[in-house]
This record gives structure tokens, C-alpha cells and sequence, in this order.
């Protein structure tokens, strides 16, 4: 694929390097959660420089790779196993190729990123690891959320409930609500009745959801519901695939206040004899 293969009206770099300077390597690098704007600098010198990009087809928007050089070699990854992707990144790099294996999000979320670098690590195989915008962090920003507000939530559980992939039993759904954080809530709409039910056994009905579909794509959709109506919502707009929940207390607060520009409150930048 060229960048002449692109829709025509996918946007063009100002500038693309016209030569990799990149070293022979393998770049996990977190795209973000659509909206090609909070793609990180480095991530974008990355895509600029190297010779082989591999990317999860529906997950990564396609004005991310009218980034990368003409002559670059990019790879659509969503109907390969990891049987096929390992060797296919080792042979670029022993062919002295960078690489950057584009991931939505942020690698450290439920991206397979571990038993990725655990292979080439093996296979002697320099990497490196670019961090990106979680769509959690994205929902928050769209919905001018504070995550954590004080004297209402202090904690903030990214996590999923049990599905064809497991979680262990010291971290069930239904356990960690027990906490009344505010929960971010992955990879669970298929399975949607039974999260809100764990859920309701200790956050109270009217606790408010966030839904959050395709955020910061085009088509993103976010509606803000009572947790006793999150099942029936999702089903009723068929917010099946690349849904994000966030249970929270903070999207109800009102008048809090932090202690950090409190001018009762002294550090060491503001000690009390600087009061007005």
C-alpha cells in the first residue's frame, strides 16, 4: 500500500523524511485512541522514518500511515496470527529494517504487547516501547472529566470483565466495584447484562455511565446513562465492538474543591508567609 492508495482525501504531511534514520529495531508505538492529533511527536518521527509499518487494519485511522515514507513497506496485521507477525518483524530487522508495529491506544492496555517483546527479546531483537493516548484518558477529555476529584474518588481501575480471555479471580468484576472507584471499563460490551449486574452490587443505580464508542473517530458516539440503563443502551444502539465504559462518581460532582491552590494549604514552592 502507497500513499497514493489512500482515500483522497486523507490529509498529507507538510514534510515526510525521505530517508530512514532510524536504527534497525522493532517500535511498539501507541497510536492513540483514533483521533489522528494526539499521536504523540515521537510516534509521528517514528511513522515519518521507518521502512516497515504494521498495523491493526480497523483500529488505526488511515491518516496515520499518509504519514510514513512513499517507499515504505506497510502491512495490515488483522487477519495475521502472532505465528506470522514474530517472524515477519524479526526477518525486517536482521535485514537491518526498522519497524514500527502500530498499536490503538496505549501498548501497556490490552495490546498482546508482552508476549510480543518476550519474543524478540529471544530472538535478540532490539525494541522499543512508545507510549500513546489510552482511550480512557480520551473519554475523560470529551466528557471534561477530572477522574479523580477530592473528597469523592481518588482511584481511578482500568480493567474488563471475564470473557473468552479470563481475569483472574482476585480481580472478578464484581470486587472491584466494591471499591466505588471510578472504573474504566475495556473490551466488555459483548458481555454488557452481566457487567451491569456486578456492578450494581455496590455502586447504586443512578450512578452515572459513561458509553463510549469509537472515541475519536468520526463516527464516536458517547452517551452519558444511569448505570441501571447501561445494558439496555448499549444493546439498543448495537455499541458492540470497541466500547469503553467509565462508572464514576466524578460525573456527578459538584462544588469540590482540590488543596493544591487552596490558599490555606503551603508547599514548598508556596510557604505560608507568601499568602496574600
Amino acid at each position: 500500500m502507497s500513499t497514493a492508495d489512500l482515500p483522497a482525501d486523507t490529509p498529507k504531511p507538510a514534510a515526510i523524511a525521505a530517508t530512514s534514520a532510524l536504527r534497525p529495531a522493532v517500535y511498539i508505538v501507541g497510536s492513540g485512541p483514533g483521533d489522528p492529533e494526539l499521536l504523540t511527536i515521537k510516534a509521528q518521527r517514528l511513522l515519518q522514518q521507518a521502512d516497515v509499518i504494521l498495523y491493526a487494519n480497523s483500529l488505526v485511522p488511515k491518516q496515520l500511515l499518509a504519514m510514513t515514507r512513499p517507499e515504505a513497506e506497510r502491512i495490515g496485521t488483522a487477519s495475521l496470527t502472532l505465528e506470522a507477525i514474530l517472524p515477519l518483524m524479526i526477518a525486517q530487522v536482521q535485514a537491518q529494517k526498522s519497524v514500527v508495529r502500530l498499536h490503538s491506544g496505549d501498548p501497556c492496555l490490552y495490546s498482546a504487547m508482552h508476549e510480543q517483546i518476550q519474543a524478540l527479546a529471544a530472538a535478540a531483537i532490539p525494541f522499543e516501547v512508545v507510549p500513546g493516548i489510552s482511550a480512557f484518558q480520551a473519554a475523560a477529555a470529551k466528557l471534561n472529566l477530572e477522574l479523580t476529584v477530592p473528597g469523592l474518588v481518588q482511584s481511578i481501575i482500568l480493567t474488563r470483565i471475564s470473557g473468552r480471555t479470563q481475569v483472574p479471580e482476585a480481580e472478578e468484576l464484581a470486587t472491584l466495584a466494591a471499591h466505588q472507584a471510578s472504573l474504566c471499563l475495556y473490551l466488555s460490551a459483548r458481555h454488557v447484562e452481566a457487567a451491569q449486574a456486578k456492578l450494581m452490587l455496590h455502586y447504586p443505580a443512578e450512578t452515572p455511565v459513561a458509553i463510549c464508542f469509537r472515541v475519536g473517530w468520526p463516527d464516536e458516539k458517547i452517551r452519558l446513562v444511569p448505570l441501571a440503563e447501561m445494558a439496555t443502551v448499549t444493546l439498543a444502539e448495537n455499541l458492540v465492538r470497541t466500547t469503553l465504559y467509565i462508572v464514576s462518581p466524578a460525573l456527578m460532582a459538584t462544588q469540590q474543591r482540590s488543596r493544591l491552590y487552596n490558599p490555606e494549604h503551603d508547599h514548598l514552592f508556596r510557604p505560608v508567609s507568601s499568602r496574600p
